[in-house]
């Protein structure tokens, strides 16, 4: 069975940063991408950054790009969001989660768009940046 856990988050001020972690257990197949979403108090969930497993490609939302920085090591299953020059409108809940699968650089942005795609997910946590 696979599962996620996501660990990492914290409290911070706006300028700050943080790195999420997305430890992955269970997974019999190579060829995958993991996935961070996140989901603001009262809003979607929307897709920040996504990694193949095979071969490293990277997408990032627009408002992250610079800031986020997505990566894996693939001997320890894990997967890491690093977190820089954090502003409040980050705030939210960071989910990891896994598609079987690749992305490419034009397919990645349409597969964040589309957490119904996911086939599995951790439980999230929590970032919440202070002003």
């Amino acid at each position: 069975e696979v599962q996620l856990v996501e660990s990492g988050g914290g409290l911070v001020q706006a300028g700050g940063s943080l790195r999420l972690s997305c430890a992955a257990s269970g997974v019999t197949f190579d060829d995958y991408t993991i996935g961070w979403f996140r989901q603001a108090p009262g809003k979607g969930r929307e897709g920040v950054s996504c990694i193949n497993r095979s071969d490293g490609i990277t997408y990032y939302k627009d408002s992250v790009k610079g800031r986020f920085t997505v990566s894996s090591d693939n001997a320890k299953n894990t997967v890491y969001l690093q977190l820089k020059s954090l502003k409040p409108e980050d705030t939210a809940l960071y989910y990891c989660a896994l598609r079987l699968g690749s992305t490419t650089q034009l397919t990645a942005a349409q597969a964040m768009s589309a957490p119904w795609e996911w086939g599995y997910w951790g439980r999230g946590t929590q970032v919440t940046v202070s002003s």
